[in-house]
């Protein structure tokens, strides 16, 4: 009897300066888990926490005990810097400032 029918995925970890794409051959059955481990990249990076940083397929999110497909790209995602909903209402936030800054100061011309 042949063995397991074998898929090819990729797993991709991506840095500001460069991303890391490895190309593997797995089990049919092999988990986002399997396939990270399999990759090398938890070697490459040991600040990959696969408790703490999330993971997706193409860019939507999965869980460790996901499975795969052919062709499906694994991703591993670094922890965001802000929070982007923090930095909207900052930016939200200012933008209320200057344009009340900016009427005051048209007042203060015109007067």
């Amino acid at each position: 009897m042949a063995n397991a029918e074998e898929i090819s995925v990729e797993v991709a970890y991506a840095l500001p300066e460069q991303q890391q794409i490895v190309t593997l051959s797995v089990p049919a059955d092999a988990t986002i888990e399997d396939v990270v481990r399999a990759s090398g990249l938890l070697d490459l990076h040991p600040e990959i926490d696969l408790g703490k940083n999330k993971v997706g397929v193409f860019g939507k999110l999965g869980k460790l005990a996901d499975t795969l497909h052919a062709g499906d790209r694994v991703e591993i995602y670094r922890p965001l810097i802000a929070d982007p909903k923090e930095v909207r209402k900052k930016r939200a936030a200012a933008g209320k400032v200057m344009k009340k800054g900016a009427a005051e100061l048209a007042e203060k011309n015109q007067g």
